[in-house]
């Protein structure tokens, strides 16, 4: 049984991640940051379908991801790798015998391309795209099955991590 929470619960949890903010104020010099750091968790205990920046800037309010993307770090970099997740099926989005770092050999496999920032201070995973073949998105039916939007297009690894 699944039970729904209510307007209680809610209210709890905002009180908790304002607790969360009380607690991290030592961390931050000016307010706003750490107004910015609880928005930040906000967006990530939403029901945001992505939590990218985007989807978090959206789901606090804000127009742009900036607010929650600010990393500043002149020696930092990005980092974009892609991860294989090997399959049995052919049915999940994605999965044909493949090229798979992860298995170090052509495999049956999902491919996943992945976004990160890591500097000085730590790391922070970005965003993240299922990489789909040319055959794929090529076959409409075979897409539907798997729950992929009709309007999904072949994008390349690279294209996908400039994306």
């Amino acid at each position: 049984m699944s039970m729904q929470p209510t307007v209680t619960d809610v209210r709890d949890w905002d009180d908790e991640l304002e607790a969360v903010g009380r607690r991290l104020k030592h961390r931050f010099s000016r307010i706003e940051p750490r107004r910015k750091a609880v928005d930040y968790l906000r967006g990530l205990l939403s029901d945001a379908e992505r939590k990218n920046g985007w989807q978090l800037a959206s789901k606090v309010g804000d127009e742009t991801p900036y607010g929650v993307q600010h990393l500043d770090d002149p020696r930092s970099v990005l980092i974009v790798d892609e991860t294989g997740f090997l399959k049995k099926g052919t049915k999940s989005a994605g999965v044909q015998r493949q090229y798979s770092g992860t298995a170090g050999r052509i495999e049956n496999c999902q491919i996943g391309v992945f976004l990160a920032f890591a500097g000085r201070r730590g790391h922070a995973l970005l965003d993240r795209e299922l990489y789909l073949p040319k055959e794929w998105t090529k076959d409409a039916d075979r897409c539907k099955a798997a729950g992929i939007p009709p309007d999904v297009a072949f994008a390349t690894k690279p294209r996908l991590a400039e994306r």
